[in-house]
């Protein structure tokens, strides 16, 4: 495998730069005093194609050379890496194919074709997204951007903690939510460098907890088609990820349906923004677990803000 280094995170910082946003850390004293910790929200659900996997996908476009990147780029993705390849590729003026399950919500699918990407629709399994993908890039020669599996997208995606610590300093924890693993390696990467005593938490559905079995265990169980209602947290762990996980992670915490959705509501009253589903699992765990966090000072990313407005969670309860 080729390991992404911390020299990687800070190329990819400079390439990025001019296509994303440097997004705000909030905090909430009401949510504070319920978690009983000092709790830094880093709102990647403001960032550019609204989650933070913009910075994976324009780390991997920009890095192209000019003959790969002729043929264009493909991926498969639930949603939020689909959107933001299709938003790194309509910014440099390359092609882009994205494989999307059936299920993927429809907000997502309008802004993949809203930056000129092209849909291929799957059945909302690992194994009919793979093989559906496989004709993909047989059909079109582009180059494959692995949505978490990637040494440029992982690189990408560590720039989000290294902003954490720049703005806040070494902090007690950082807590993020954990489907393939791609946020979660990229905050192993940058905070075992820049800040070894910051402790990583995984955050996970107990309904999709392949992860946090694969962490028990030691080494990968891959559920298909888990069902949860954090849908950007349905995937496996990959070998890349997996090696980042396996040797950095201090712990894997779940939270069942109805606490994720709590969660993401009391954020939605709490603090006014706009957060989907997968991004409330970190606060979710963090109250289920305040013993582990009581007077600490931890930063919890919230992973995306695109969500079905006419489908809330607790409309459909």
């Amino acid at each position: 495998m080729d390991i992404p280094t911390y020299a990687d995170v800070e190329a990819a910082h400079e390439r990025i730069r001019p296509h994303i946003h440097r997004t705000p850390i909030l905090a909430s004293s009401y949510i504070n005093g319920l978690a009983g910790a000092e709790l830094f929200f880093k709102c990647e659900n403001f960032q550019k194609a609204g989650a933070f996997k913009a910075r994976g996908a324009s780390n991997a476009v920009f890095g192209l050379d000019e003959e790969m990147a002729s043929v264009g780029v493909a991926t498969h993705s639930s949603g939020n890496h689909a959107l933001s390849l299709a938003y790194a590729a309509g910014k440099r003026g390359i092609p882009v194919t994205v494989v999307m399950p059936r299920t993927a919500p429809e907000p997502k699918k309008a802004a993949v074709r809203g930056y000129g990407g092209r849909i291929v629709e799957c059945e909302p399994s690992t194994s009919s997204r793979e093989a559906v993908f496989a004709e993909v890039v047989a059909e079109t020669g582009a180059e494959f951007v692995h949505p978490y599996n990637d040494p440029r997208v992982i690189a990408g995606q560590a720039t989000c903690s290294k902003e954490i610590i720049e703005d806040l300093g070494e902090i007690d924890a950082v807590v993020a939510p954990i489907g393939g693993g791609g946020m979660v390696s990229g905050c192993c990467l940058t905070l075992s460098t820049i800040a070894p005593r910051t402790r990583v938490y995984a955050a996970e559905p107990k309904n999709a907890d392949d992860a946090y079995r694969s962490f028990k265990a030691g080494h990968i169980i891959a559920d298909d088609a888990p069902v949860t209602v954090a849908d950007g947290l349905k995937v496996p762990l990959k070998e890349l990820t997996w090696h980042f996980v396996s040797r950095h992670v201090d712990d894997i915490l779940t939270a069942t349906e109805e606490e994720i959705v709590a969660a993401m509501r009391l954020i939605w009253e709490r603090m006014k923004i706009v957060m989907e589903p997968s991004s409330a699992v970190p606060l979710a765990t963090i109250l289920k677990n305040r013993e582990l966090f009581a007077g600490k000072r931890v930063g919890v990313v919230i992973t995306g803000g695109n969500v079905d407005l006419g489908r809330l969670p607790w409309a459909e309860a």
